[in-house]
């Protein structure tokens, strides 16, 4: 085809329609644009990712425990009694529990051995209050508070020492092979067990409550113990610190987008193994407080109190899903209640009651609460 040909075609091809303004009112852009240039789609459209809607299901099933179990106590004192004190033992086995879930749900690593960081915990406060007995004998909060929290820090510091040098021995060999890590863990509980004997000995240690934490606040009918009043705020402050440094910190955010996927972060560069390090040593620390204060709880320790502590431990995590921290909160709250409701009412019963609970959940869940992914 010659050039003076295709001028003539291009001029005789027909123009795009001008609309007047009366004709074009009214109308959008995506029809004032020629069909061949409009776009199938919005530039933005199909980017923004979908906020996850929460499940409050579960908070539901927690609130419907604590009413249903209302009625059948008939003493509404009674039942504010157990209830703080179900809260209070939900929440000291969720200071336990929160940095064994982490620690699984990060390393994929079933540490059997978490009750041997409980027992040193428990058994330094002894050592540290023992120590500071004029100020535990004190009358003033302060004194009392100050002895507590002493000993507190030192068995966290203590505890996470220990998780350290027992990452690196004994876990650190056997990732990624959950046989071996039950069987290697389960030793290391049982040789830290003995250790514990050999320095603090066999028989069990009291470990008194301080002066100002004895006693009960009196409300109407209902007693309610001062101390399960501060394992309730020890327990919502750890709460509200796990979820402030997970979702607004940078090695939280690393933390949860390790549990979801490791792979992942692996591979944009980041060092996992040293979270790996840091989520152990956390954990162990976490552990290493729970233990004081389920020793003050129980008012005495036992160098078996980890072992005993460590069953409660698993029943909370899996209830609450591998992995998730809020799911861990949830399960201990439920577990703590079940507890003391069923200690209550039907004594016999109590002692698989949280068996009991744990397999309701899973027959309704059977991912646990707040299941994580790719877990």
């Amino acid at each position: 085809m010659s050039t003076q040909a295709r001028r003539a075609e291009r001029r005789a091809a027909p123009k795009p329609a001008v609309l007047s303004g009366e004709a074009s009112a009214g109308r959008s852009a995506s029809e004032l644009t020629p069909s061949g240039d409009r776009a199938g789609y919005s530039p933005t459209e199909g980017l923004q990712v979908p906020k996850a809607e929460f499940d409050f299901k579960p908070l539901l099933l927690l609130g419907a425990v604590l009413l249903a179990a209302w009625p059948l106590i008939g003493s509404s004192s009674t039942w504010l009694t157990l209830s703080v004190a179900g809260l209070a033992m939900g929440l000291i086995i969720f200071v336990i529990a929160s940095g064994l879930t982490l620690i699984f749900g990060l390393m994929d690593v079933l540490n059997f051995g978490h009750g041997v960081f409980i027992a040193l915990g428990a058994f330094v406060a002894t050592s540290v209050m023992g120590g500071m007995a004029d100020w535990t004998a004190s009358e003033s909060l302060m004194s009392n508070l100050a002895a507590v929290f002493a000993a507190m820090l030192i068995a966290m510091a203590a505890a996470g020492a220990l998780g350290l040098a027992f990452e690196r021995v004994i876990v650190r060999p056997v990732y990624g092979l959950h046989l071996k890590q039950i069987l290697i863990t389960m030793g290391g509980m049982i040789v830290g067990e003995e250790l514990i004997k050999v320095i603090w000995g066999p028989l069990q240690i009291p470990l008194p409550l301080p002066a100002a934490l004895r006693g009960s606040f009196v409300i109407g009918d209902a007693s309610i113990e001062k101390y399960r009043v501060l394992a309730v705020a020890i327990g919502l402050v750890v709460f509200a610190l796990l979820l402030f440094a997970l979702n607004r910190t940078k090695v939280g955010l690393l933390i949860r987008a390790g549990v979801q996927d490791r792979e992942m972060v692996e591979s944009l560069g980041y060092r996992i193994r040293r979270l790996f390090v840091v989520v152990f040593a956390a954990g162990s620390a976490l552990a290493g407080l729970g233990g004081v204060m389920w020793g003050l709880y129980q008012q005495s320790v036992t160098p078996q109190i980890g072992a005993q502590v460590n069953v409660l431990i698993f029943i909370v995590i899996i209830i609450g899903g591998l992995g998730s921290t809020f799911g861990c909160f949830v399960g201990a709250l439920l577990v703590g209640l079940m507890a003391n409701y069923t200690g209550y009412l039907a004594p016999k019963v109590a002692l698989f009651s949280n068996i009991g609970l744990m397999v309701a959940i899973l027959l309704w869940r059977p991912q646990g609460l707040y299941p994580v992914t790719n877990r």
